[in-house]
């Protein structure tokens, strides 16, 4: 087809000083920042099914936009104009990744038959676009929570045959990310959860997802993926309670199933504060416990329960974020994918750009101030201090092993110990991060 976004040229970076709504105020694809790219450290990706499958409808009203891949017509031709759009817009907002899920990009047909053979033709056309865009795949992922068949959940469902319609999805889906050289596989439990616990067998459903990740683990290895699996915490919505609530209760699961050095996380912003944690919280637990995978970038509104999928747009929610992201590292075969819709008011085809822009930059200037912050030292050396006694004797006993509950008991009493309470600084180190944040 046409190009889609005629009136839109590619978006470049003018400066913070430019005026042009449609131009990068910060992200500077090229900007070295500790030794590396903003484009490195950053990882952008856009997604498929905010941004191509949406219509515009909530409960309350039908869908408020007009996109030409959604009307009526043969549902594999209308997938492929849809991969015309998705390719234009990814490739005009400079955006280096890409992510799916299998029935956003190829239609879900009548049948797993159907299913397969669409997969197929659809593989063929995403390979294609990235051969002539240079364009590669974050992450994909199977919709196994839709379609009514999934209303009581996939792996969890208690009927077996469920299990083994999604297994098939898993199956397809993680054979076309290896395909298109895809650098994550991502699970999210959409319906993974329960909605009353009076026909609930939780010991039975846990056991299920258990068997179900150590297939997709199996298959990896089988087919010789090398890349990083993903679970992606949500604690409800669409269920009461989903089972893979937060990290920490992650981390759990995959203790249980021995699964802790398979499988990492992918956090969303969103989904952290729905469970009553910060985004900070989460990513901190995630780098603690070694499960840092990917992040999908978006917020939350603070007066609404339920994932609102908004661009990012709060510089110090981010700041301190990158902080401990560029610490432990940064990312490997991870990213920043903007899992964000546009409101449902914003019909305009520019509004596409005006949300990424600013998310980017968001994200970009974030980068720059975290840089500055831990170049200085000055947040890492107060809390160094703060832990300094665990490197004295005292400390190294305990954590090699050296004490007993009881010989330390008699240690302590021996040496009569009278420890005393310091000052935690939390006001001083609130202020250090928003002078980093707040400086030109």
């Amino acid at each position: 087809m046409a190009q889609y976004f005629d009136q839109i040229e590619k978006i470049t970076f003018q400066g913070p000083e430019s005026n042009d709504p449609l131009a990068f105020r910060h992200y500077d694809a090229n900007q070295l920042i500790l030794g590396k790219t903003m484009a490195e450290h950053l990882r952008f990706g856009a997604c498929y099914w905010h941004n191509l499958c949406w219509d515009g409808s909530d409960i309350f009203g039908s869908g408020t936009f007009d996109r030409p891949w959604q009307q009526a017509g043969n549902a594999l031709e209308m997938a492929k104009v849809k991969a015309d759009v998705a390719f234009e817009l990814f490739t005009k907002l400079t955006i280096p990744y890409y992510s799916f899920h299998d029935i956003d990009v190829a239609p879900q047909g009548n049948s797993l038959k159907e299913y397969s053979e669409n997969m197929k033709v659809m593989m063929d056309v995403l390979a294609e676009k990235q051969q002539q865009t240079g364009m590669k795949l974050l992450w994909g992922t199977a919709n196994v929570f839709s379609h009514p068949r999934f209303m009581s959940g996939a792996a969890s469902n208690p009927n077996p045959e469920v299990f083994a319609y999604a297994a098939t999805q898993v199956f397809s889906a993680m054979n076309a990310t290896k395909m298109l050289g895809g650098e994550n596989y991502v699970l999210w439990g959409g319906r993974e959860g329960y909605e009353t616990l009076l026909n609930t067998d939780l010991r039975q459903e846990r056991e299920q997802l258990g068997r179900f990740f150590q297939m997709v683990v199996e298959h990896k290895h089988k087919i010789g993926f090398n890349g990083t699996l993903l679970i992606e915490p949500k604690p409800a919505e669409p269920t009461k309670h989903q089972y893979d609530y937060d990290t920490a209760t992650v981390y759990g699961f995959l203790k249980q199933f021995d699964l802790e050095n398979e499988v990492k996380v992918n956090i969303e912003v969103n989904h952290a504060t729905l469970a009553g944690h910060s985004f900070h919280h989460e990513i901190a637990t995630a780098i603690s416990l070694g499960l840092f995978g990917s992040i999908d970038a978006n917020r939350g509104d603070p007066q609404l329960g339920w994932d609102t999928d908004q661009f990012p747009n709060s510089v110090e929610e981010w700041t301190p974020v990158m902080h401990d992201i560029l610490k432990s590292g940064g990312f490997s075969t991870g990213g920043l994918m903007f899992d964000t819709k546009l409101r449902r008011q914003s019909i305009a085809k520019a509004d596409y750009f005006h949300g990424h822009i600013g998310a980017m930059d968001t994200c970009a200037l974030a980068l720059k101030k975290a840089a500055s912050l831990l170049e200085s030292q000055e947040l890492n050396k107060i809390v160094a201090e703060r832990y300094a006694g665990w490197s004295g004797d005292l400390g190294k006993a305990i954590m090699t092993g050296d004490y007993s509950l009881e010989s330390l008991a008699k240690q302590a009493l021996s040496d009569n110990i009278q420890p005393t309470h310091v000052s935690g600084r939390q006001e001083q180190l609130e202020n250090i991060i928003n002078k980093h944040i707040f400086s030109r």
